[in-house]
């Protein structure tokens, strides 16, 4: 089965920590605000010595590698808006990826279940298992 997912940052950093492959049948959309929060978490895990250099470039190298479509648009940032005032959020930052789900993809996949219950109230969710097998 063929399924584009939506991907939330701690997915993202679990793919690349594990090496995990997503097989080429399922596409990945994330919003562009990954990478930087993604470049981020490492540098700050390198500061706190819970990583060294060489593991956080070589994960960063691993990243650049995921085949991910990575949108911001305005009627991203519209959508994630609203979501985040849905849910009485402070920022946007996590609505972001529930809206691209929503306009872009058929499933979000989260390893928090936090997020993966508030993203239920807008999009279908997945597991990781649905994306690395589906």
């Amino acid at each position: 089965m063929t399924a584009r997912f939506g991907i939330a940052l701690d997915t993202a950093l679990h793919l690349v920590a594990e090496g995990l492959a997503v097989p080429d049948r399922h596409a990945l959309v994330a919003p562009s605000l990954l990478r930087s929060q993604m470049v981020s978490k490492l540098y700050a895990d390198v500061r706190a010595g819970r990583m060294e250099r060489a593991e956080a470039d070589a994960r960063l190298d691993r990243m650049r590698g995921l085949k991910i479509r990575l949108l911001g648009d305005r009627v991203l940032q519209r959508r994630a808006w609203a979501i985040a005032d849905a849910l009485g959020w402070s920022d946007t930052l996590d609505a972001e990826y529930i809206a691209v789900t929503a306009l872009q993809a058929d499933a979000f996949v989260t390893l928090d279940p936090h997020m993966e219950k508030a993203a239920a109230r807008f999009v279908a969710t997945a597991s990781l298992h649905d994306l690395l097998t589906g």
